[in-house]
């Protein structure tokens, strides 16, 4: 293909502190404790990373059931129910927990308007492990209770103890422009809602979804790097669906489809939140190869969030 146009990098793109954290923590856990170390779901979400992690020696599982007494457990990004947490401890697993700081945030959220009697409404997507988590930190023997809503149907057929007294919190990596939505649609409802201290959605999603809305603009095609079962990821495709580009999410460079390509296009590039950039750099080859080599990337908000290693693996490491 001759003269099909450039590639347009969005920026930032690709993982997020929490995610380096995660990952970073499973490495530090092989290195503290030797393999295997046992990872309670998908660390993130991305096949490359587990792939890579399950090489080294963490084994994945999806219960605790399956993780013999006694062995290092590592909760996932996403977080846990408290009830999750209170199984490690009962059948004395060492538990090093990866949980995002700004999910474990909510979860401290939930946990406060529970104490104070409120019903929770909380904004997700039904099935996710961040929502599963936090859904499982909200204590009823405080009398409320906590819901969760995914529509605007939805929050029309809410019902709440007292509609004067409940909180909202939302998933972290939700889209702002869906979750703008159905915050106001449940002010409207329950004009008496408290209102988080912080927006629940993370700066990274944030940043993200931005400059996805930077770079609609000036493309014909959007591909969108992320597995298929991340959050962020799929937020990234419906932000540039929205905006009327055409747009497609790609777990990696073997799924690029030549015919979507032209002559004297423009493609834009970025990634999800848990994806790693070796992945990116194996699409762009794979358009050089099919002519596409002029790549500029775009300016945009600079991260420089840093997460520190939970305190039982920075002390085993100072310990030795």
């Amino acid at each position: 293909m001759n003269d099909v146009g450039e590639v347009l990098l969005a920026n930032p793109r690709g993982f997020c502190a929490g995610v380096t954290r995660a990952i970073d923590i499973v490495a530090e856990a092989l290195r503290c404790y030797g393999a295997p170390v046992y990872v309670l779901h998908e660390i993130v979400h991305n096949g490359r990373v587990v792939d890579e992690l399950r090489t080294a020696g963490a084994i994945f599982v999806e219960s605790l059931a399956d993780i013999p007494e006694g062995s290092v457990a590592i909760f996932s990004a996403h977080g846990v129910s408290k009830a999750v947490a209170d199984e490690a401890i009962a059948r004395r697993l060492t538990v090093v927990d990866a949980t995002c700081p700004l999910v474990a945030r909510v979860h401290l959220e939930v946990v406060r308007h529970a104490r104070a009697g409120r019903d929770v409404i909380m904004v997700g997507h039904r099935g996710h492990p961040e929502v599963v988590g936090t859904l499982g930190r909200y204590d009823r023997s405080y009398g409320g209770d906590i819901h969760l809503v995914e529509s605007l149907e939805d929050v029309a057929r809410l019902r709440v103890r007292d509609p004067d007294h409940v909180a909202v919190v939302t998933q972290t990596t939700l889209s702002m422009d869906e979750t703008r939505d159905l915050v106001a649609a449940l002010h409207l409802r329950f004009p008496g809602t408290a209102v988080a201290r912080r927006d629940d959605i993370c700066y990274a999603t944030q940043n993200r979804q931005n400059a996805v809305r930077q770079l609609s603009g000036e493309v014909d095609l959007l591909l969108v790097v992320g597995a298929r079962n991340s959050s962020n990821s799929n937020r990234l495709r419906e932000v540039g669906e929205r905006i009327g580009v055409r747009s497609r999410l790609i777990q990696d460079a073997s799924e690029v489809d030549a015919n979507w390509l032209h002559p004297g296009m423009r493609v834009g590039i970025t990634a999800g939140a848990s994806t790693p950039e070796a992945l990116v750099r194996e699409v762009l080859a794979c358009l050089a190869g099919h002519g596409l080599r002029d790549v500029r990337e775009l300016p945009g908000n600079s991260e420089r969030v840093v997460f520190p290693m939970p305190a039982e693996l920075s002390q085993r490491r100072r310990a030795h």
